[in-house]
């Protein structure tokens, strides 16, 4: 059994808190409102040598009618059957709560380990006030600090004791990921969700339903990928709360880390300036690119409806119109897996390593027909081409006079790189050296 700790309890309790402090990172998304985590996150830590899985909730809370609440009560639900020790946390400041009462008697019906976890102990007294968690009748009671780590180290003691391996240190290491990216509301957790098969993220008719980044295992063709749900990326002048700010600095953290950006777009407003601004963003960190139309369902189609709507986009992408185009409809399951086919062809496309002679053999015969331009005087004369061995595609052109390369000619050369081999939705570095 792997080595699975999910942190649950009612809202607000520090659970977040102690989720990153145990992940060393500031990975979930803090705040002092209620209800700020929704969807399950996952994160690794490790313990005298024990690598383990841990995953943050959101605050359960029983009897509720309110749409977040109950999807959240069904993640916790979902946590707590797949974790092999279960820490019930509590507020040390609050005291023991009906909502604790109510939740310890879900909790109890699941025959695992549980610790009480009382939280916010920071100093002797609150400590001595944690004995009261005792009367929820689930076992030993740790008062600690999340905040300042007072108390945890004897709490992992007690943890690691119920794991029977030493776990592996991170299994999603190395594994290829692919970032769904856009603005809010385009349908990025239902594709998710509809890729996996289940309920992995919370969906909503709100906006911004999705804070936290949410990373998924999913396996194609055998190939093993990471899926990652984002926040809504809306424009800085319309972010005003704290907790957006912090789901859209997440989102652009997983940008970063990703390998391919699905940019997932409203087909029925098109694409719209912060959506190229998210274009952007990936060229910059030089992402694998595709562009994923959703909600074709919901567009009035005429006789190549779909091909006038390409060719309006690549008219505004300009010399990106590399960028490979899908248009689906989540909610109609149509093309949900072409686009992921999509994407993992792009992915290919981005670690593709072509031979030098492959190379010299394909573009020499179109630099001879057009050379490039003479400045000054003097010729330009390229020799040699080569790919150099970087993360993503870097096309070096050994030359006489690299410097009196210009743009123009920069631009011609990759078109024919691109016509000669796949590198659809990736983008391509050259780089001119003197020989």
């Amino acid at each position: 059994m792997a080595n699975i700790v999910a942190i649950v309890g009612r809202p607000n309790v520090g659970k977040s808190t102690f989720f990153n402090r145990m992940v060393e990172r500031r990975q979930a998304i803090m705040d002092n409102e209620s209800g700020v985590t929704r969807d399950r996150h996952y994160g690794y830590a490790e313990w005298v040598g024990k690598h383990f899985t841990v995953i943050d909730t959101g605050g359960y809370v029983t009897g509720s009618e309110d749409v977040f609440e109950g999807a959240i009560r069904e993640q916790v639900e979902e946590a707590m059957n797949e974790a092999s020790v279960i820490l019930f946390m509590a507020d040390c400041h609050d005291g023991l709560t009906d909502l604790d009462k109510d939740f310890a008697k879900v909790v109890r019906g699941l025959k695992k380990p549980v610790m009480v976890v009382a939280n916010k102990a920071d100093t002797a007294e609150w400590s001595y006030n944690s004995a009261e968690f005792y009367g929820l009748g689930l076992g030993d009671v740790f008062p600690i600090s999340s905040a300042s780590g007072s108390g945890t180290g004897e709490l992992l003691d007690e943890v690691v004791k119920h794991f029977e391996d030493e776990g592996s240190e991170n299994p999603d290491d190395g594994i290829p990921r692919i970032a769904i990216l856009g603005r809010p509301n385009a349908g990025k957790s239902s594709f998710v969700n509809a890729l996996l098969g289940r309920e992995r993220t919370i969906v909503t008719d709100v906006a911004g339903t999705t804070r936290d980044t949410i990373n998924s295992r999913y396996k194609l063709f055998g190939q093993d990928f990471i899926l990652t749900d984002t926040a809504g990326i809306r424009k800085k002048s319309k972010v005003h709360e704290d907790i957006e700010f912090y789901s859209v600095m997440r989102a652009l953290q997983a940008l970063q880390d990703s390998d391919v950006c699905v940019i997932m777009i409203d087909a029925t407003r098109g694409l719209e300036a912060q959506d190229m601004n998210i274009i952007s963003l990936a060229l910059k960190y030089k992402k694998g690119i595709m562009l994923m139309m959703n909600k074709w369902d919901l567009i009035e189609k005429e006789t190549n409806t779909m091909h006038k709507i390409k060719e309006e986009i690549d008219e505004r992408l300009g010399t990106l119109s590399w960028i490979p185009k899908i248009f689906t409809s989540v909610t109609d399951k149509k093309r949900i897996f072409q686009a992921i086919e999509l994407a993992v062809k792009v992915y290919e496309n981005r670690i593709r390593k072509v031979a030098t002679s492959d190379l010299n053999e394909a573009i020499l015969p179109e630099i001879e027909r057009y050379p490039p331009p003479a400045l000054k005087g003097k010729y330009i004369k390229i020799k040699y081409i080569t790919q150099l061995p970087t993360l993503t595609p870097t096309i070096a052109f050994f030359c006489n006079l690299p410097q009196y390369i210009k743009e123009p000619y920069e631009r011609y050369l990759e078109n024919k790189i691109r016509e000669n081999f796949d590198f659809e939705g990736v983008p391509v570095k050259l780089v001119f050296r003197k020989k």
